[in-house]
């Protein structure tokens, strides 16, 4: 009864239109009023102490790296070295597109940066050879989706975060601890390669079937000088990766770091910005990062009174006693994911299901580093459709197409995006190989 009164009084919140994090937390405010004899006062301290967190901070600095390498010339040269590699290839300027966005999503952490940095250099160059813009803004949208797949991510520092103070029991009764940030990177590179080269393959038939132009085989001295001008974006990924899986530092001090060598590159190496434009990166950053901040402190809130009131472990148990196995329970999981996707933006959804289904999912036997990629690619498809998609309103802008034309446009790389879904969701391994061959699990 107390879970049906939660969730149709944060439902009706943000039916009004009320912004999520305020819905979250008169949502607990309320309830915790009326409802129970919890003190008001360990609202207030769990207010300053859900986001008490080192692992949080890796949230600012990974978006302010991502601001730096936006604004500092990163984006143009991995462009130019990807469209050296592929652009020979049918629809060669899209398939550059997809590598150059699976580059940078891989220095970014987010996806609508790197929408708005391949998008806004590769869609006019792609109409101005002859693509349709239909083609180059579907192959953007879908392809910027990587940033919260391929490590560093965002969104896999939420599901650890939001995950970190719930309490799960294995089939076998034992506590199981959450994901941690090392292991869902780690565990994203794989199905992030995976997507990229799906992504590419629809790119590619489209291209081939509509006999879309082709550029000139590039030389290999050419290739070799796009690759030496891009390296320095490249080493970042090295710097994060091989930081966290040596053990160097943890990521939270990787984000840390990928922040300052994104500054130093963008300022004293490639010259792209010049110290008058720091601040106003550094504003812009503070500003995004005061959002997610204030939505996480709201849903660690919404958190404590989901825990305080059992409901996780007793939808645990009634789904045990009801016999639902784990591929139904998976099965939900999607669809129930993939609404929300309708209505919210994928922090949101990430910070008010992880909590509730994290207990859930240990209970049926189900990893929770596979649980967490699962969440993150379902994200994905959400940024690509309809009526919230976050990378529609991004590219949307750029291409100066309608929602409903670029809704059209993205979706066979969308049918592709949810043939992947359902490949990750019922083969774990390809989310759990990589970190169970590093010892990390």
């Amino acid at each position: 009864m107390s879970s049906l009164l939660i969730f149709s009084l944060l439902i009706f919140l943000m039916l009004t239109g009320m912004p999520i994090s305020i819905a979250l937390g008169l949502t607990v405010l309320s309830f915790v009023f009326f409802m129970t004899n919890v003190p008001t006062e360990s609202v207030a301290l769990k207010l300053f102490t859900g986001i008490d967190n080192f692992e949080i901070m890796a949230i600012p600095f990974f978006i302010l790296a991502g601001n730096f390498l936006t604004h500092g010339g990163v984006a143009r040269r991995m462009i130019n070295f990807a469209t050296s590699m592929v652009g020979h290839w049918y629809g060669g300027l899209g398939l550059a597109g997809v590598v150059a966005c699976a580059l940078f999503a891989a220095v970014s952490g987010s996806s609508p940066a790197t929408v708005i940095a391949i998008g806004s250099i590769m869609l006019p160059a792609m109409v101005k050879q002859g693509f349709p813009k239909r083609f180059g803004a579907g192959v953007i949208t879908t392809s910027g989706a990587l940033g919260i797949l391929i490590p560093p991510s965002i969104v896999m520092v939420v599901y650890s975060v939001a995950t970190g103070g719930s309490i799960a029991l294995d089939p076998a009764g034992h506590r199981v601890s959450s994901a941690s940030v090392g292991q869902l990177f780690i565990a994203g590179v794989i199905p992030g390669i995976m997507l990229a080269t799906l992504l590419g393959l629809t790119t590619f038939y489209r291209a081939w079937k509509n006999d879309y132009p082709r550029l000139p085989r590039a030389s290999w001295a050419e290739r070799f000088t796009a690759f030496r001008k891009c390296m320095w974006g490249l080493l970042l990924i090295v710097i994060v990766l091989g930081g966290i899986y040596t053990g160097k530092f943890t990521p939270t001090e990787a984000a840390a770091v990928s922040a300052v060598y994104a500054f130093v590159i963008a300022v004293f190496v490639y010259r792209d910005m010049s110290l008058k434009d720091v601040p106003k990166v550094l504003l812009g950053s503070a500003n995004m990062s005061a959002m997610i901040l204030y939505i996480i402190t709201n849903a660690v809130l919404f958190s404590f009174l989901m825990a305080n009131e059992n409901i996780p472990q007793q939808i645990a148990n009634w789904m045990a006693a009801a016999g639902v196995n784990w591929i139904v329970f998976l099965l939900v999981v999607n669809i129930l994911l993939l609404l929300a996707g309708n209505v919210m933006e994928a922090t949101s959804i990430v910070l008010i299901m992880a909590p509730i289904l994290f207990p859930v999912a240990v209970k049926l036997g189900i990893h929770p580093v596979h649980l967490g990629i699962l969440m993150v690619v379902n994200m994905e498809v959400g940024m690509c459709h309809p009526p919230v998609g976050l990378n529609l309103y991004v590219a949307s802008g750029i291409a100066k197409m309608g929602i409903t034309e670029l809704t059209i446009a993205v979706m066979p790389w969308l049918l592709t995006m949810l043939g992947f879904l359902a490949l990750v969701t019922y083969v774990p391994e390809i989310s759990l190989w990589l970190p169970r061959m590093l010892g990390m699990l």
